[in-house]
């Protein structure tokens, strides 16, 4: 097929999915689509690759072309956030650890060797929480927040697809060494890819299954098939080229975020407690786990991920642990200042852009003291999440889903270093939504119906 005809019918596609979901997001407002194009931007390639008016690699991130369209942004959500009424009293106190971390990574920033470069990284930090507010500040902030991962699966699954048979100068890259072919679609690298799939085929199974107990109903008459296609399609990428070629990381990840799944659902239908599931402990588990691989250097899983396709470093990921260690163990415990690590520099030292660790990169960064207060804002939320089950069972099992796939995710990739990271953003405004009040959960409207019903059937 030519490309430009695949171009044609990808695009297609994507509006007929986008009608769908104009549909499905009736009664939201058009303000929502903010959110949903910093969504779209910071889970795939930075606008200076889209369009670059630079050649050097390290500025391609930081383009003046995407530092002008965050700052437009940055604009747009303050004025809306002006113009619309929130009750912020609530949002501090419901949200405090995500302030104090925010606050925290700002003061950071004073002893940061580039305190200038870390303002500005701190900025893209503060837009990820305006954004989240937008969210907040909708009608029915969590159907909000389902239609911007909607939207962005909608998106970007496609076109990843796209890129990588019919435009592989932009979807598809080679090893360095190995000259291995990695699928990357729309994202920047291989496990970048994998991080949105695992997203949005999780998010996707998570509204197709609400499909099936009648919580959700199709608004259009081939919605499920449409889904169906582009949950294949998303698997498909996940999976990857060749078993060395995908992201191991996000397959872990996703099979945790499954597991999670299943037994939150055994519980509920076997009407156990849901305290008997232990997923705080679960997650202080993969902290603690991800937090001292990078000091033990190694895992002591092999026989996962020899399963996975992995050797025993991790495709290398203990030797980068080794290097980068002294560096994170001279200033452990307040770290090198937000955003102070990472400099074009230390990129030429070690020949690469993160730690491969997110609990490595937060040590780098913000140091232990930092680490122990996203653990915090982590715990907290599962345990907001997991009180929430009592009375939306379904959001919340969303929720304590992607906390415990972040978690696991972070142990050999990272995102847990940014709130503007594509997995963080999502918890970010998942926590955030959560100081709405939730509408009444399917179960308590059915059981009213029914009561109702009785009555007039027993009074006629």
């Amino acid at each position: 097929m030519p490309s430009v005809l695949a171009l044609f019918l990808c695009t297609a596609f994507v509006f007929f999915l986008l009608r769908i979901d104009h549909k499905q997001s009736s009664g939201l407002s058009l303000a929502l689509w903010v959110p949903t194009v910093w969504m779209l931007i910071i889970a795939s390639k930075p606008l200076g690759v889209w369009f670059p008016f630079t050649t050097r690699v390290e500025d391609v991130t930081s383009s003046p072309l995407d530092q002008i369209f965050l700052i437009l942004l940055l604009a747009c959500g303050l004025f809306l956030l002006i113009r619309r009424k929130l009750n912020w009293s609530k949002f501090f106190r419901e949200n405090s650890w995500l302030i104090v971390l925010l606050c925290y990574m700002f003061l950071s920033t004073l002893w940061s060797d580039m305190p200038f470069v870390s303002l500005k990284r701190w900025i893209r930090e503060l837009i990820a929480v305006v954004m989240a507010l937008l969210v907040l500040s909708e009608q029915n902030s969590r159907r909000a927040m389902q239609t911007i991962l909607r939207r962005t699966t909608y998106i970007l699954i496609p076109f990843s697809l796209l890129l990588i048979k019919y435009y592989p100068v932009y979807g598809v890259q080679y090893g360095r060494w190995s000259g291995e072919i990695m699928w990357i679609g729309v994202t920047m690298q291989k496990n970048g890819l994998g991080r949105l799939c695992i997203i949005s085929a999780f998010f996707l199974m998570w509204s197709l299954w609400r499909r099936m107990q009648g919580r959700d109903r199709p608004v259009v008459k081939y919605q499920t098939y449409a889904e169906l296609v582009v949950l294949l399609l998303t698997i498909r990428l996940l999976i990857g080229p060749t078993l060395q070629a995908y992201s191991a990381t996000s397959v872990l990840a996703f099979i945790v975020g499954l597991m999670t799944f299943g037994a939150l659902l055994w519980l509920n239908k076997n009407r156990i407690s849901i305290r008997s599931l232990p997923v705080e402990s679960a997650l202080l588990l993969f902290i603690v786990l991800g937090t001292a691989s990078v000091f033990i250097g190694s895992l002591s899983t092999s026989h996962i991920t020899g399963a996975l396709g992995r050797d025993a470093t991790l495709t290398g990921r203990t030797d980068v642990w080794a290097n980068l260690l002294p560096e994170a163990m001279q200033r452990i415990v307040l770290g090198h200042g937000f955003g102070g690590f990472w400099t074009n520099k230390t990129r030429l030292n070690y020949e690469i852009s993160e730690a491969h660790s997110g609990y490595l990169d937060v040590l780098l960064d913000i140091g232990f003291f930092g680490l122990i207060l996203l653990a915090i804002f982590l715990m907290f939320s599962c345990q907001k999440a997991k009180k929430g089950l009592y009375y939306d069972f379904n959001w919340s099992t969303l929720w304590i889903c992607y906390l415990l796939m972040a978690a696991v995710h972070n142990i050999t990739e990272t995102s847990l270093n940014s709130l503007s990271s594509h997995l963080t953003a999502v918890l970010v405004f998942m926590a955030v939504t959560s100081s709405a009040t939730p509408a009444l959960p399917y179960e308590i409207c059915q059981k009213y119906c029914d009561l109702l019903q009785q009555k007039i059937e027993s009074e006629a």
